[in-house]
């Protein structure tokens, strides 16, 4: 009798972890964007194989697997795995997993295959219980296995219901040929660009624009099935990629008439490779515009402006004159930013809540094509000074405290960082402080651009916190490099620990900069 209670305990405690462990891995697929390739360099690189959890589903499955188990040792187990269950479950993680229609089906699927592997061991063994409890252990301590597994038998299903959703998108964008549709792409910048392109032209017209980070094939599909309305006049799509192909892609999709490139950068290059590849990926937003459309692009990027386009009309933008258009006189205040726009004859003053040269440069593409769509002046410039600084990039709040936070926290790169530097430089009263993780998906030049940044951050900040062990060293090295005295860097494990320095270090009026904040998958 004892020991059907200890069993079923264990069995119990054991589909619990199961499912809780499958969840965990459905997260960090999903943050790997559903890709094997993707999953599995996160697996090796990233310190998941071997972490403290891993390492006590082998340390139980080994037990398990000995003769010599005592029945006591059940219970015991059967608790261990309880607790390790509710640890995770109460983890929060800055990426939580989002439970969409795909990731139920891998999560499914995922089941699927732990049940056919206890029924199968099952079969062979008469269905004996300790043979059972091995198998479900060895499907914890194999669970990156399964949902690998998972994910490929469910390509297939994938990419018919994919098939299906584009289908219905392309008939929609069918039936609205009065749709004017842009398209923003950029190593950096397009989500803000979007967002101040969205404001400024819904003075004139009813517009459409992807919500969030929705830059992906499906993110725009489930924009134009889910959110388009006939009554739309303008679809800005914002559009992501990660390798070649992957902004063409979107183009075959929505044909857009006018395309904005605000970035070509060293960002993403573990998967690009090269610069030149990426420089190839954003100019196929240009490359698929019609003769008749117009291609607005960045000059200030030395790969944006080396590149002929041949097959549309292009307006280039930078921030000095030289171009079509640039910035004149910027004056920076305390709550407002006054600037210029100057070209083709035309000088458009404006006034934002922005900061940083980054934001007036987006800034400045959005009015080129607000121009161009014939939004009048006085339009453009009330647009232009009721835009809200978008969460998380590089915009500027002040804590009931007296301290002045620059957020720049998502998705750093070295041009953006850079910028994000400049701004904190120009502070001139208390302490300018920086917490930072430093710089991911840089490839081969990973550390060669953290430790420039740490070079570049001691010459702008008076104190740094350098945050987990991903970028640490080459930060640190830059750091000492540039000069910052040991007593003014710490060294942080999470950001919970910086956050509890910067309560002791900091006072009213000093300026805090937050750069990057890693996903979960890069803890």
């Amino acid at each position: 009798m004892i020991t059907i209670i200890t069993q079923t305990m264990l069995l119990a405690s054991l589909l619990l972890y199961i499912g809780v462990v499958l969840k965990y891995e459905l997260q960090m697929m999903q943050q790997n964007t559903y890709r094997n390739n993707r999953y599995w360099k996160w697996f090796t690189s990233s310190g998941a194989s071997s972490s403290p959890r891993r390492l006590a589903d082998y340390f139980i499955l080994l037990i398990a697997l000995t003769n010599f188990t005592p029945e006591i040792i059940h219970p015991i187990i059967a608790v261990v795995l309880i607790l390790l269950s509710i640890k995770e479950l109460r983890t929060k993680y800055k990426k939580p997993l989002v439970f969409t229609s795909r990731a139920i089906r891998l999560y499914i699927a995922s089941w699927f295959i732990v049940l056919l592997s206890v029924a199968t061991v099952g079969f062979i063994t008469h269905f004996y219980v300790k043979d059972l409890l091995v198998t479900l252990l060895f499907c914890v301590a194999l669970s990156w296995i399964i949902i690998m597994v998972a994910n490929v038998l469910m390509s297939p299903i994938e990419r018919l219901i994919n098939q299906r959703f584009y289908n219905e998108a392309k008939e929609i964008l069918a039936e609205m040929p009065h749709l004017r549709i842009i398209g923003v792409t950029g190593s950096y910048g397009k989500t803000s660009t979007k967002h101040y392109l969205y404001r400024i032209l819904s003075e004139k017209y009813n517009v459409i624009m992807t919500p969030g980070s929705y830059n992906t094939p499906m993110g725009v599909i489930r924009t134009i099935r889910e959110m388009m309305k006939p009554y739309h006049e303008v679809f800005i799509v914002e559009m992501g990629a990660k390798q070649l192909g992957d902004i063409k892609e979107i183009c075959d999709l929505v044909c857009p008439t006018i395309g904005i490139v605000t970035a070509v950068g060293e960002q993403h290059l573990e998967s690009f490779k090269s610069i030149e590849n990426v420089q190839r990926t954003k100019f196929e937003l240009i490359d698929a515009l019609p003769s008749d459309g117009l291609g607005v692009i960045n000059n200030d990027f030395t790969y944006i402006a080396n590149r002929p386009v041949n097959n549309v009309t292009v307006k280039r933008y930078a921030v000095a004159p030289g171009n079509d258009y640039h910035i004149e006189d910027v004056e920076y205040g305390v709550v407002e930013t006054r600037f210029a726009v100057v070209g083709e004859g035309r000088r458009i003053e404006l006034t934002t809540k922005l900061i940083g040269e980054c934001n007036l440069s987006n800034l400045m593409a959005s009015v080129i094509v607000a121009i161009y769509l014939e939004v009048p002046e006085k339009s453009i410039r009330y647009g232009v000074s009721q835009i809200e600084q978008v969460e998380h990039r590089l915009n500027m709040k002040r804590t009931p405290g007296g301290l002045s936070i620059i957020d720049d926290a998502f998705n750093s790169n070295p041009d953006g960082a850079r910028m994000a530097l400049d701004v904190l430089s120009r502070v001139t009263t208390g302490k300018r402080i920086v917490i930072t993780p430093g710089m991911i998906e840089l490839g081969e030049k990973q550390v060669e651009y953290n430790q420039r940044f740490g070079k570049q951050m001691a010459g702008a900040a008076d104190y740094v916190m350098v945050v987990g062990e991903y970028n640490r060293d080459a930060i640190l090295a830059g750091l000492a490099e540039g000069g910052m005295p040991e007593e003014h860097i710490f060294v942080a494990d999470s950001f919970t620990t910086a956050q509890a320095r910067l309560i002791q270090i900091a006072r009213a009026g000093d300026v805090v900069l937050y750069e990057n904040d890693l996903p979960d998958m890069f803890k």
